[in-house]
């Protein structure tokens, strides 16, 4: 899994040096293509500022993942690899395909090897929960496949390069935009959250803030999941809240870097989770005021519900009865794996420039390149 990080580097440098050195490029759109009959087998993929920095976060999410699970799990481990490199190797395809029908195909076999995994590997009612998810999302997925028909059937193609060229009625625009929005909001369950709305508002601020929200919350909410599922629950077997309190008195390198995550959860300052948010709430506020001012009360929410369950779990009075032992603090293993999570959000907080600079000119070019 780390090689992939490191090759990842390299081999989307080759991709722009093969587009721009051996074949005809079309780079007008806002994807860098290779358009080429010599390479017609990479007709259909590319990559831009959008899916770039998702390309290289699964590359860092998955060697994270592995580590954080090197102890915990101990059976089955060449079915688990096996797994979790198509996983991975499905993933980054799905960031790179440049077909509405392509996209489709790679996105729902993500679905099988996430079923292998919970039903193997999985805790408590792990063959039920792989059941619901493969069940749930499929059909959600179903609305999408509908839009793309729909989509192919009107303009004869499902290129995304060359749809963005094509003018489609509004209504039928409306009726396509509803199915992918239902497919996607059963994917990422965040409907009338912020990263919606900035999306939402069609503006640079808008889109760049919802994608930055979305790179800052996968490197947040895995170091939460590790938090509880990878630390907590390891060395208590539960998951209630109300067995924990006094963390802080056995385990205090545990709660200051808890503590971090839970910060960049609620969206303060100097996390990239906050650079997220006020760029998506400044879209929604140049767009609609009103709905700017009711999304603008998810961050007092999120921190309220995230700093009451910090708060249940590191102190509210002495150690919990529950635990006839101490718990044990964090290891280097696990140390080091929640360090270069808050790392990346803090450093990424910090100087957002390095990731919104390669999404400005995207953005720009997907609002403005067709209209």
């Amino acid at each position: 899994m780390l090689i992939t990080f490191l090759l990842s580097i390299p081999t989307i440098s080759i991709l722009f040096i093969c587009t721009r050195m051996y074949c005809k490029t079309d780079l007008s759109g806002p994807y860098a293509q290779v358009r080429s009959t010599n390479l017609s087998y990479l007709d259909w993929m590319g990559i831009d500022g959008l899916s770039l920095y998702f390309f290289l976060l699964t590359t860092i999410i998955m060697p994270i993942s592995i580590l954080s699970n090197s102890k915990s799990i101990s059976t089955n481990l060449k079915l688990l690899f096996a797994t979790l490199i198509l996983l991975e190797t499905l993933l980054l395809i799905v960031f790179l395909v440049l077909d509405m029908l392509l996209y489709y195909i790679f996105f729902e076999s993500i679905l099988p090897p996430l079923f292998i995994l919970i039903g193997s590997f999985g805790s408590i009612n792990r063959v039920r929960a792989s059941f619901y998810l493969f069940l749930y999302t499929l059909l959600g997925s179903l609305y999408l496949l509908l839009s793309i028909v729909k989509t192919s059937s009107l303009t004869g193609v499902t290129d995304l390069d060359v749809l963005y060229k094509l003018n489609i009625q509004y209504s039928t625009q409306i009726f396509l935009f509803c199915g992918i929005f239902i497919a996607f909001a059963v994917k990422t369950p965040v409907m009338f959250l912020n990263n919606w709305m900035g999306a939402f508002s069609n503006t640079i601020q808008g889109i760049e803030g919802s994608i930055a929200l979305g790179l800052g919350h996968g490197f947040v909410s895995s170091g939460l999941f590790i938090c509880t599922g990878g630390v907590l629950y390891d060395r208590s077997s539960t998951r209630l809240i109300t067995h924990y309190r006094g963390m802080a008195q056995v385990m205090p390198l545990f709660c200051i870097i808890f503590f971090i995550l839970c910060l960049g959860n609620c969206g303060a300052p100097l996390s990239f989770n906050f650079v997220g948010e006020f760029l998506s709430l400044y879209g929604t506020f140049e767009r609609l005021p009103l709905l700017g001012v009711l999304a603008s009360t998810s961050i007092i929410f999120s921190a309220a519900y995230t700093i009451n369950m910090y708060n249940r779990i590191a102190f509210a009075g002495s150690y919990s009865k529950f635990f006839k032992v101490n718990l044990s603090d964090l290891n280097k293993r696990e140390f080091y794996i929640l360090l270069t999570l808050v790392l990346f959000t803090l450093i990424l907080g910090i100087y957002p420039a390095v990731v919104l600079d390669g999404l400005h000119y995207s953005v720009t070019t997907i609002l403005y390149s067709y209209v």
